[in-house]
């Protein structure tokens, strides 16, 4: 009778044992695929905050990349007076607001670029203005150029260059041309003389943006 206890008990033992491993094998298991369904949720979030090209900024919207237009319109200045053109830094839609006058609410394109070095005024802006602003930009850089025009005491060995500087409307286009050089070489010949040679270097970039515009 003992005996048939003592088997009995050891079959029962056997049994529980038993049972526990089975749950002990499917906990891994379960764990896994809980682990893989948390990795796959994670994956989907993260996918859905990736950028799609329909996310990013269009051309020319970004403060240091020009449009195509714009890119077409530089390239002709700088192609024309070559090693002439010395504006080196862009003009950010800031600086043309509260240093120019204009507006980001009055265009919808622009490039504009000046010297690093202060005791420089070469100067390009070239603004497609929209189309009801185009008197509004340019009476903006005309009042610009009067203000430099009449306060050029800082830096007088530009006073040629700024009062050669010019404005000029192509269609929607309003450019200010402020360009020149290297003009204390022609110091020699007077003002008169840095003034011309200033207004042959407008006229070239303001004849090759006109072209380009087909103006």
């Amino acid at each position: 009778m003992k005996k048939s206890f003592i088997y009995l008990s050891f079959l029962i033992l056997g049994l529980i044992l038993s049972a526990c491993g089975n749950r002990n094998n499917q906990n891994p298991g379960t764990a896994t695929d809980e682990t893989t369904d948390n990795l796959i949720t994670v994956e989907q979030q993260e996918s859905t905050a990736v950028q799609t090209p329909e996310d990013l900024p269009e051309t020319g919207t970004s403060e240091n990349t020009l449009s195509q237009t714009m890119e077409v319109l530089k390239n002709a200045v700088v192609t024309t007076l070559g090693e002439n053109y010395w504006p080196n830094m862009t003009i950010s839609p800031e600086v043309l607001e509260g240093t120019y006058g204009v507006s980001a609410d009055w265009y919808d394109d622009y490039m504009g670029e000046s010297p690093m070095i202060s005791a420089n005024v070469d100067t390009l802006i070239i603004i497609q203005a929209k189309e009801d602003q185009v008197k509004v930009v340019e009476a903006a850089l005309n009042a610009y150029r009067e203000a430099i025009i009449s306060n050029t005491n800082q830096y007088p060995m530009n006073i040629g260059k700024i009062q050669a500087s010019r404005i000029e409307v192509f269609g929607n286009y309003v450019c200010f041309v402020q360009l020149g050089a290297d003009v204390p070489t022609l110091a020699d010949g007077g003002q008169d003389a840095v003034i011309r040679y200033c207004q042959e270097q407008n006229e070239l970039a303001l004849e090759v943006i006109g072209r380009a515009l087909n103006q």
